[in-house]
């Protein structure tokens, strides 16, 4: 996955894990040259990041809910109901970018299936 801003590219990740979740960019000291993807979550952290991020948190369809540009660590940001993408992203890297606007990324085949199945919303089976 990538995110297209004018004429750069930032490569993406997608983390599904507990534990990719967890260690995300904490404690890295080389310059931030990819983004991050957290599916299903609306809260987030930057405590031990040793770098200022910016944070974009979308809904179901990526279109903007949420920006915080260059933030710094140790803070806590938290989305409203409808957030459902939450990307950490180098600083300043979302720039011409506003609240609304879809989110400009490209997916490969095998990521745009994990986007449809977290897509659909499951339905609860009642006896």
């Amino acid at each position: 996955m990538y995110l297209k801003v004018k004429k750069t590219k930032i490569p993406i990740d997608i983390k599904t894990s507990l534990k990719d979740k967890i260690v995300s960019f904490r404690f890295k000291l080389s310059k931030i040259d990819r983004g991050i993807c957290f599916i299903k979550k609306r809260r987030i952290n930057t405590y031990f990041y040793c770098q200022n991020v910016d944070i974009i948190m979308t809904d179901r369809e990526n279109k903007i809910i949420k920006m915080f540009i260059n933030q710094l660590s140790e803070r806590k940001f938290r989305g409203n109901r409808k957030v459902f993408y939450t990307y950490v992203l180098p600083a300043n890297s979302c720039c011409g970018l506003a609240i609304l606007d879809e989110f400009p990324i490209i997916l490969t085949s095998e990521e745009e299936k994990l986007f449809q199945e977290n897509k659909v919303k499951k339905k609860s089976v009642r006896s």
